[in-house]
C-alpha cells in the first residue's frame, strides 16, 4: 500500500470531510447526548465534528482531567487523523505529559510502545474507529461498528493503509495472452506462476504490485492470488469453501504491516497470511481458505518450462506505468518498513525472503538464501518427509518425497533418486519416468522474514 506523508493525509482527510458533507453523509452517532452519560470517545470525535474553539479547549480538558490508559489508542489515533494543527499539537503534549515517552511525529513508535503491553481499550474503541475511518470511506464504519465481540486480534493493530476500499485495484478476470504475444516482456523479469488443474499462467510481478489482487477462474476453480506488496507475501487461494464462494477484495487496511482483505458479502476482514476471517462475523464459522503453490521465477525459465503459458495483458483496464521495477521501488530497495510490527525479530533481514511451509498444525519457515546454497533440501514438517527443489532463477517447488532418497537435482526439471531412477519435475507433481509414481506437491508461498515472523512468531526457522 502507498505511503502518505503526513501532511498528505490531513489534505485527504479533509477533502474526505468535504465530500461527507457536500452528500450530507451522517454521523452514526446520536448528537442528543447528556454531558453526564456522554461516552469518553465521543469526545474524541468532537474534535472532528467541531471547530468552534470553546468546544475543543473544553474537550482537551476533559481528555486530560480525565486521562485513562484506554485514551492512549484514542488520542494517538484523532492526532493520527485531524486536520487541525493546533489541536494535533496540544493532544500530542497531553499522550507525552500522560504516558512519560517524547516520541513527538513518530507513529511508529507510539504504536510499537502501546503494542507492547496489555490492549487497555474497551468497547468504545471499536465504535470510535469505525466512526473516524468512515470519513475516509463510508464502507470502513462496518468493518468495525458493533462488532465488539466479533474479533479474533487486537483491534488496535489494524491500520490504515492509506486507500479507500478496493482503492487499490483487484484485476477480477483478467485479460490473458499467449506467451508469444507477451512482447513486453523480457525474459530477466519476475513472474508469479501458477498451475491449477493443468492450466498453467503467470503473473509480472511489475504488473501484480500495482493490483495486489487477482480473481478468476483457473483449471475450472475460483481462485485469488492475493500480493502483499508490504510484506511480499504471494499467496493463491481457493476462494470457495464448504459450498460458498467468498467474493474477496482489498480493505484497505493492515494488520501488523500484512494485507487484510474482506468479503463482499459481510464485509468481515480476512488474514491474508492465514486465508480466514479475523475480524466481523465470519469468526467463528470455521473458515480457513485452502491454498495453492506459487512459484516466483523469471519469465524467461517459466515459458521455457511452460511454453503454452497464458500470461497477463497489459490491457489491465488501468492506467499504469507497468515497466519492470516501478512499483514500490524505493520500499524495495532497503530494509526498511513502512508499516511497523509490535517486534523485530534479528535472525534475518526485515526483508530477507522465507519459503513459507504451512500444515494444520505445525508452520516452518526456510530462508531463501539457505535453500539457493542447498538446492536439494530434504527435511520433515511433523511425520511427513517433504524436499524443496531450488531452481536456478531462485524458484522453490516442495513436494512430499515419501523417504525417497535422491542424490542429485539438475535445479532445471531432472532429479536422480539414490537407485538410479529419473523423475521429472513438473509442477504439482514428481514423477519416476520409469514406475510413474508420483510424489506430491506440498503447497507453499514466499514472504518477508518479518512480515512472516509478526503473523508466526513462534514459528521455526531454518537458515
Amino acid at each position: 500500500m502507498k505511503k502518505r506523508p503526513f501532511i498528505l493525509l490531513l489534505i485527504a482527510l479533509a477533502f474526505c470531510i468535504q465530500i461527507c458533507a457536500k452528500n450530507s453523509v451522517k454521523y452514526h452517532y446520536s448528537k442528543n447526548y447528556n454531558s453526564e452519560t456522554k461516552a469518553n470517545y465521543l469526545y474524541f470525535l468532537d474534535f472532528f465534528r467541531s471547530k468552534n474553539p470553546l468546544v475543543i479547549n473544553s474537550t482537551l480538558r476533559h481528555i486530560e482531567s480525565n486521562w485513562d490508559e484506554s485514551f492512549e489508542i484514542l488520542t494517538l489515533e484523532t492526532i493520527y487523523f485531524i486536520e487541525n494543527p493546533d489541536v494535533s499539537y496540544r493532544l500530542l503534549q497531553i499522550l507525552t505529559q500522560k504516558t512519560g515517552k517524547n516520541y513527538k511525529y513518530d507513529f511508529n513508535k507510539w504504536y510499537e510502545y502501546i503494542w507492547n503491553k496489555p490492549s487497555a481499550y474497551n468497547n468504545n474503541y471499536f465504535r470510535f474507529k469505525a466512526e473516524i475511518h468512515q470519513l475516509i470511506d463510508i464502507k470502513f464504519y462496518t468493518y468495525f461498528a458493533n462488532r465488539e465481540t466479533q474479533s479474533t486480534i487486537r483491534l488496535d493493530e489494524v491500520r490504515w493503509g492509506g486507500v479507500v476500499q478496493d482503492g487499490i485495484p483487484p484485476l477480477r478476470n483478467p485479460k490473458m495472452i499467449e506467451a508469444h504475444e507477451a512482447s513486453y516482456l523480457d525474459d530477466s523479469n519476475i513472474v508469479f506462476g501458477i498451475e491449477v488443474n493443468g492450466e498453467v499462467r503467470a503473473y509480472p510481478k511489475r504488473i501484480l504490485a500495482w493490483h495486489e489482487m487477482f480473481t478468476d477462474t483457473v483449471g475450472e476453480k475460483e481462485v485469488a492470488g492475493v500480493y502483499c506488496t508490504l510484506c511480499g507475501t504471494v499467496i493463491l487461494y481457493l476462494t470457495e469453501h464448504k459450498g460458498v464462494k467468498h467474493k474477496l477484495g482489498t480493505s484497505g487496511f493492515l494488520y501488523r504491516s500484512n494485507k487484510m482483505m474482506y468479503d463482499k458479502a459481510t464485509q468481515s476482514l480476512w488474514s491474508t497470511a492465514l486465508g480466514k476471517p479475523i475480524l466481523g462475523p465470519l469468526i467463528n464459522k470455521e473458515i480457513q481458505l485452502d491454498f495453492l503453490s506459487v512459484v516466483t521465477t523469471t519469465w524467461g525459465a517459466w515459458k521455457l518450462r511452460h511454453p503454452n503459458t497464458k500470461v497477463l495483458s497489459l490491457h489491465t483496464g488501468y492506467r499504469r506505468n507497468y515497466d519492470e521495477g516501478i512499483a514500490y521501488q524505493n520500499y524495495f530497495a532497503t530494509d526498511k518498513l513502512m508499516f511497523n510490527v509490535p517486534s523485530i525479530n534479528k535472525k534475518l533481514k526485515n526483508k530477507d525472503e522465507v519459503l513459507v511451509i504451512r500444515t494444520p498444525k505445525k508452520t516452518l519457515a526456510i530462508s531463501s538464501l539457505f535453500l539457493k546454497k542447498q538446492p536439494l533440501f530434504v527435511n520433515r514438517i511433523g511425520n511427513k518427509s517433504f524436499m524443496v527443489l531450488t531452481d536456478k532463477t531462485g524458484g522453490h517447488r516442495t513436494f512430499y518425497n515419501q523417504d525417497i532418497q535422491f542424490k542429485s537435482y539438475n535445479r532445471e526439471k531432472l532429479l536422480i533418486s539414490e537407485d538410479g531412477d529419473t523423475w521429472l519435475v513438473l509442477e504439482n507433481s514428481v514423477i519416476n519416468t520409469k514406475t510413474k509414481q508420483k510424489l506430491p506437491r506440498l503447497h507453499t508461498y514466499n514472504a518477508f522474514w518479518f512480515g512472516f515472523q509478526a503473523v508466526f512468531p513462534k514459528a521455526q526457522l531454518i537458515k
